[in-house]
């Protein structure tokens, strides 16, 4: 059987196709080199299990590598106290280093015995100072030095215990001239354990006071590069012959993902094994096309999934978390990034955002139309008037495959006029643009999509790029700001119009003017023709 494209647990080189991460790796193994402690934080999905298992690897010749996983070794029960824990960790330590692979010296052997015996005394009283006396005995009479990595110690975050073991290994970092310890220790999961709060003494407020504030900033990039997108796909490309452009097959896909690596492995899959051999897409050399993307990119949108689902959970936990998503998505607000700021910290966290140029943005194409897709068909928006309209409208506009876009203005314009030009400050400027994509989106719901031109959105302008079909819209929505400011936007819209290779363009202006003229007109600039809209 041959490779696949893997979205399960963790990739393995002989059964999935995978980018190489060889660079980062060596980048990685300078921190171990230079002996720091650093935590691996990202997004779930992120790829840090399939990264640490590798770099265990990598490292292996050169240092004794013992990984653990707080998920699967150590359960929630064993954190109940000190010396649970203690016992419990010793336990899985030992397992690990007694593998029959790893050849050990004697004294090394000796070492390991003593916390083994430990262990088997079935002790209750073993505490984390003495554990870290056993491990700092180990250290000692190895013959090379040890890296300590754990995963998915989200399952352990905010608990006293652990606090109190990441302490130790502060401690023992701190000492390590007088008392061998650890070369490195390597932490990864979600949470930013720096960030933790800790009660130093019992009954006492929690404080903002990580013991791991001895940790490095871990500044090594995990999304894929395109570069690295291509690559894979080159794998796949040697062993099925489609004749794909990998070149620009890997730029799409790194366009709508930004690399995040569970949606680059998922896109592919997706095309690879349910786009292909469909009724519209027969064979291979058909699927890895921009059309067969696009399916997929639909399958992916429409389907329920661990990662949306965790997303989806994520905003309704953190109201400071929906309420700036809420405001990029639909005002167009530009947020300073301040990775101080509790909002910005936790949307980077957990994958929602990143850092352009010191501006907030949405993480990537696909989790911006997730976001919304999600508030758009929230129970609030679909029960809205213009939503309504847009369910009955619906059948109006497609024929023989193609949208009417044209017709599709002058509908909404009419609705808007009807439902809220009587209504003296009806809803605030920005909520315009959230009615106007809650008309589109159940008129091209299943066949088509849209996304909203990060580059153009301000509070001021927002570019939706239409997709239906194969055939590409581009609809820039704008607050009217005078006739100068108006000009303007055709100007930057025929711009747009040309980087599309487009000979027709529509602009709709919310105009909140008492003497505003409502209408929808054509101009001719040039080759270019514009319907442009004013409400």
């Amino acid at each position: 059987m041959g490779k696949i494209f893997n979205v399960t647990a963790d990739c393995k080189p002989g059964l999935h196709y995978m980018v190489d991460i060889s660079s980062r790796l060596a980048r990685m193994k300078g921190y171990v080199d230079r002996g720091e402690y650093f935590t691996i934080n990202r997004a779930r999905q992120y790829g840090k299990t399939t990264t640490l298992r590798a770099l265990k690897e990598y490292l292996k010749d050169q240092y004794y590598v013992f990984s653990m996983d707080f998920q699967v070794q150590m359960s929630y029960a064993k954190f109940r106290s000190e010396n649970a824990f203690s016992a419990a960790f010793a336990k899985a330590f030992v397992r690990i280093i007694q593998d029959p692979d790893i050849a050990l010296p004697e004294a090394m052997k000796t070492a390991v015995g003593n916390l083994k015996r430990a262990t088997r005394e079935n002790r209750e009283d073993l505490e984390l100072v003495e554990l870290f006396q056993y491990l700092s005995d180990i250290c000692r009479t190895a013959d090379k030095p040890l890296v300590l990595m754990i995963d998915e110690i989200d399952s352990a975050a905010n608990n006293q215990v652990f606090l109190d073991f990441l302490a130790q290994l502060g401690g023992h970092y701190i000492d390590r001239d007088k008392s061998p310890a650890f070369q490195s220790v390597i932490l990864a999961g979600v949470y930013d354990i720096k960030n933790l709060k800790r009660k130093f003494r019992p009954g006492e407020d929690d404080k903002l006071n990580s013991p791991w504030n001895i940790a490095v900033d871990f500044k090594v990039g995990m999304s894929f590069t395109a570069e690295e997108i291509a690559g894979m796909l080159k794998d796949y490309e040697d062993e099925h012959a489609t004749g794909m452009n990998i070149a620009e097959m890997s730029e799409l896909i790194y366009e709508y993902t930004s690399g995040y690596p569970f949606l680059v492995s998922k896109l592919c899959k997706l095309i690879a094994e349910e786009v292909a051999g469909g009724e519209k897409f027969p064979e291979l050399k058909a699927a890895w096309t921009y059309a067969g993307f696009m399916e997929a990119y639909q399958i992916l949108l429409g389907e329920k999934n661990t990662l949306f689902e965790s997303m989806v959970n994520k905003l309704y936990d953190f109201t400071e978390l929906r309420d700036m998503v809420c405001s990029i998505l639909f005002t167009g607000k530009e947020y300073s990034y301040n990775a101080l700021d509790q909002a910005i910290g936790t949307a980077e966290m957990f994958g929602f955002i990143k850092n352009v140029n010191g501006t907030v943005a949405i993480a990537n194409r696909i989790f911006e139309m997730v976001l919304y897709n999600l508030f758009l068909t929230s129970a609030e928006n679909q029960n809205t008037d213009i939503y309504k309209a847009a369910i009955a409208d619906k059948n109006q506009f497609i024929y023989a495959g193609h949208l009417n876009m044209d017709l599709l203005l002058e509908r909404f314009v009419e609705h808007f006029d009807d439902l809220y030009g009587d209504i003296p400050n009806p809803f605030k400027e920005e909520d315009g643009r959230r009615y106007f994509l809650l008309y589109i989106r159940p008129i091209i719901n299943g066949t088509g999509n849209y996304y909203i031109e990060s580059r153009t959105r301000n509070m001021e302008r927002t570019d939706v790029i239409i997709d239906y079909c194969g055939e590409q819209i581009v609809v820039e929505l704008k607050l009217w700001r005078g006739n100068t400011y108006h000009e303007r936007g055709e100007q930057q819209l025929m711009k747009y119009l040309e980087h599309y290779h487009l000979k027709k363009g529509y602009m709709l202006s919310f105009n909140f003017n008492k003497n505003k003229e409502i209408g929808v007109k054509r101009i001719v600039l040039g080759d270019k023709v514009l319907i442009e809209a004013v409400v």
